[in-house]
């Protein structure tokens, strides 16, 4: 099971939002994915700790809890930061460098594609494609669009948003 990089947080009372959660659900047919859902909306993600109060509440094994939250896209294990960091590795963007911006965002950020800085700060995801091509190759800060940039842009500007 991988475990993120990022100290859990949970609080008393998300942790109590929960538990009112799996009681509404308790003993309903198919209520494991309403549970997830809603353990995440509460969470922002799905960390080991939240799939292990389902697990005991509801005695589902985790094994089956972790099998699901890795499946399903819906689903993340990992925080997401304040800016979400997305490289566009669709054909046009893969063709005019978004490889080496994603090699780069990683090496400024110290974090891999899926995994969020320790200060939760700034998370990378990659997409395949945002329908920008003609501005290839493409990154998102935060919901800002980068076209036509290079590796050489990309301290420049993740250093806008810290």
């Amino acid at each position: 099971m991988k475990v993120s990089n990022v100290p859990f947080k949970g609080t008393k009372e998300q942790e109590e939002r929960l538990l009112a959660v799996i009681a509404k659900h308790k003993g309903e047919k198919g209520s494991l994915m309403p549970i997830m859902q809603e353990a995440q909306d509460i969470y922002g993600y799905l960390p080991y700790q939240v799939q292990k109060i389902i697990s005991d509440e509801t005695g589902i094994p985790i094994e089956k809890i972790y099998g699901i939250a890795t499946f399903y896209a819906q689903f993340s294990m990992s925080p997401k930061g304040a800016y979400q960091v997305s490289v566009c590795l669709g054909t046009a963007c893969y063709v005019k460098g978004a490889g080496e911006l994603l090699e780069k965002v990683e090496e400024v950020l110290g974090i891999k594609d899926g995994e969020c800085t320790p200060d939760g700060v700034f998370s990378i995801e990659t997409c395949r494609c945002v329908g920008a091509c003609g501005l290839a190759p493409v990154m998102i800060v935060g919901g800002d669009v980068y076209g036509k940039i290079t590796a050489d842009d990309v301290p420049g500007i993740l250093a806008k948003y810290r």
